[in-house]
């Protein structure tokens, strides 16, 4: 955690450029397949310089594997951001929009990989529409079972909770927002019937500060169980964050989560 932190402290405050992709993306076929549904007839263009898209080689977990963009040049502000799985029965597993405050952007998510797949970020910049990405080595992700029996993830779901950690540099704090929900894929089996569970999953969510947006996202059934989103924002000095979440069943949830106690 602390050496994450000087991490993010030098890359904002100097400057500095993140880290390079040691992962990097593989040719193949099906973003080609892809291209024109997601981004039309846009070519996007290297990221280099701009913001880097982290993504681990091997995942540990295929149901849970963290995406971090770090934007690179502070000038350089990326306001948008769309995450694709190319390998996924749903490619596209989100599109975020970000507001002034959580500029310079380091931003962090869990989607589910199903199987050996590019994971690619494609970014709004003032150079254009930008991507990069890395080849990650998982399977099983979108099939996984809940960790929770459907039932009783009905109990807890919409409960939300908000971490905060050590401030970085001036005013730029870093947080965590975690959302209960199964965000069922539609691909997994109930244990008890073996009956697969209808896709039931966020597909909307709001994160503010006082009046200003920090962050939203339009999500698919990429998007991990429980999903979880750790960003580093700029404090404007409301006391709290507000989260507003719909589900795919019309279920709405709005939480104002305290930024002290957390």
């Amino acid at each position: 955690m602390f050496t994450r932190c000087l991490i993010t402290a030098a890359v904002i405050a100097l400057g500095l450029p993140a880290f390079a992709q040691d992962n990097p993306m593989r040719d193949g076929p099906t973003w080609g397949e892809l291209q024109a549904d997601v981004i039309g007839d846009v070519t996007p263009i290297a990221a280099t310089g701009l913001f880097v898209a982290e993504t681990p080689a091997r995942a540990q977990d295929a149901a849970t594997v963290p995406i971090r963009i770090i934007q690179s040049d502070p000038a350089m502000a990326v306001t948008k951001a769309i995450v694709v799985v190319d390998e996924n029965p749903a490619p596209v597993a989100g599109t975020f929009s970000f507001g002034p405050q959580m500029l310079p952007l380091d931003f962090e998510l869990r989607v589910r990989v199903n199987q050996y797949s590019n994971v690619r970020v494609l970014a709004e910049t003032p150079n254009g529409l930008a991507m990069d990405g890395g080849y990650v080595k998982a399977s099983g992700g979108c099939s996984a079972p809940a960790t929770k029996d459907p039932e009783m993830a009905k109990v807890d779901m919409g409960q939300m909770k908000l971490r905060t950690f050590a401030s970085l540099t001036h005013n730029r704090q870093e947080a965590q927002i975690m959302i209960r929900h199964p965000n069922y894929s539609g691909l997994q089996r109930d244990q008890l019937t073996q009956l697969f569970i209808p896709a039931h999953f966020l597909d909307k969510i709001e994160v503010a500060q006082g009046d200003e947006v920090l962050f939203t996202m339009e999500g698919g059934i990429s998007i991990s169980e429980n999903p979880a989103f750790r960003f580093v924002y700029s404090d404007n000095g409301a006391p709290a964050l507000t989260v507003t979440a719909t589900d795919t069943e019309g279920n709405i949830w709005r939480n104002v989560l305290p930024k002290t106690g957390s």
